[in-house]
């Protein structure tokens, strides 16, 4: 995907037009100033979803991490006791 570069006065003239290649883009656009890179900005949803994708990413590789080094983790019983557990624990609170 080829980045979108603007310079960071047309952020001050056309702040609407901006907006707008953000939210179509689903792509940051890159501010320059003076001829140089400045900012990044993305629509919120775009931001929100990199966000997650990040934490997520975070979550996986500490997960590999402690597989590799043979820490953390459950064995399947101790899943499925887990699950059943937390299975009976919601159906118990939903008649309630």
């Amino acid at each position: 995907m080829q980045p979108i570069i603007k310079p960071s006065s047309e952020l001050r003239k056309n702040y609407n037009s901006i907006a707008e290649i953000c939210r179509k883009s689903k792509a940051p656009v890159f501010l320059t100033r003076n001829g140089e890179g400045d900012t990044v900005i993305m629509d919120l949803e775009t931001y929100s979803r990199r966000e997650e994708e990040l934490a997520l990413a975070a979550r996986l590789l500490t997960a590999e991490r402690e597989r590799l080094s043979g820490t953390g983790g459950v064995s399947i019983d101790e899943f499925e006791r887990n699950m059943r557990a937390a299975i009976d624990e919601g159906a118990k609170h939903g008649r309630e």
